[in-house]
């Protein structure tokens, strides 16, 4: 198999074309380099890599309003996330 190393660069440009796994490539990209604002704009632009990247990040942060964020920016697993998180005793 061929390892393709693609620029963030071009990946952006598909994914402002509408390539739905450019955008999901870009997305785990991003959440490599840790870079969490831009991987936050990613999921206000309908990526839902990007939320399924920041639910992760959040729920095992415990960080309920990020969760709530994230829920409320689209991505529904996250208000699954923050739900299971709300009903375990100890939950901060």
């Amino acid at each position: 198999m061929e390892n393709v190393n693609i620029d963030r660069e071009t990946l952006r440009e598909l994914a402002d074309e509408g390539n739905e796994s450019a955008l999901d490539r870009l997305a785990d990209l991003v959440d490599a380099a840790g870079e969490l604002e831009e991987l936050s704009e990613l999921l206000d632009e309908g990526s839902m890599r990007a939320g399924f990247l920041l639910t992760r990040r959040a729920a095992a942060a415990g960080d309920l309003r990020e969760l709530q964020r994230i829920s409320d920016a689209g991505y529904d697993e996250a208000g699954s996330e923050l739900e299971r998180l709300l009903k375990t005793p100890g939950a901060e």
